[in-house]
């Protein structure tokens, strides 16, 4: 069984795209899918959508909870996830129809396979994007509060060892959505997420520690130039 946890807040206008992408994989061989659905308080029509459709589709899942953040709707979806392989889909992104069957092909011999979207060949900090081992994402949690929350459960899960192929495919499509979150400048956020940072390299490996400083320094110029 593969799970995709699709985290939602107000994303009426693009859920249904979303979610019908993921039912649309093919070139599956035996593969089931659990479509997780995590409404976290949404005020517009995402959670009565998320309910039409789990009606219809015996392969989608409901969760509904009080507004709490991205990390929170990200760990009650992994607490309810069931399969072998995990995925993450923003809800108002979409993938290729040949998305799964790209990275399962793919992740032999790995704990996640990490590809890109068009416009990008890949994003090493965020977490949609990637299929992963359940094993290898195993107690790993998205550290709630955060804006900014991909980064540091990306280095927590770099911190594990956990080995990496990164394919040139590109079927993530990611749509830019001037209401989200990231789409707005949050200083003080920003200056949060690298203090965070670097309490996490004060604990690891010298190794470790270049990883997270290497990202700290990527990390300050994305946000110099958003």
């Amino acid at each position: 069984m593969v799970s995709f946890i699709i985290p939602i807040y107000n994303a009426a206008p693009f859920l249904q795209r979303c979610v019908q992408s993921v039912l649309a994989q093919e070139n599956l061989s035996g593969e089931t899918l659990q479509i997780i659905l995590v409404d976290d308080g949404s005020t517009d029509d995402s959670l009565s959508i998320a309910n039409r459709i789990a009606v219809q589709e015996q392969a989608v899942q409901v969760i509904s909870q009080t507004h709490a953040g991205q990390s929170a709707a990200r760990n009650s979806g992994l607490e309810r996830a069931e399969g072998d392989y995990i995925a993450f889909v923003d809800a108002d992104d979409w993938i290729a129809p040949d998305w799964l069957a790209q990275h399962l092909a793919a992740i032999d011999g790995v704990d996640y396979v990490q590809s890109g979207h068009p416009k990008n060949k890949y994003q090493y900090t965020v977490v949609w994007g990637r299929l992963y081992r359940r094993k290898a994402i195993e107690g790993l949690r998205f550290q709630k509060g955060m804006i900014y929350e991909d980064v540091l459960w990306s280095v927590d899960l770099w911190l594990t060892q956990a080995t990496c192929r990164i394919t040139d495919y590109c079927g993530y499509h990611y749509t830019r959505n001037p209401d989200s979150t990231t789409s707005q400048p949050h200083p003080d956020a920003q200056r949060k997420v690298i203090r965070e940072l670097i309490k996490r390299s004060k604990k690891t490996s010298w190794r470790g520690k270049c990883m997270v400083w290497h990202t700290i320094f990527r990390l300050k110029i994305h946000f110099l130039l958003s």
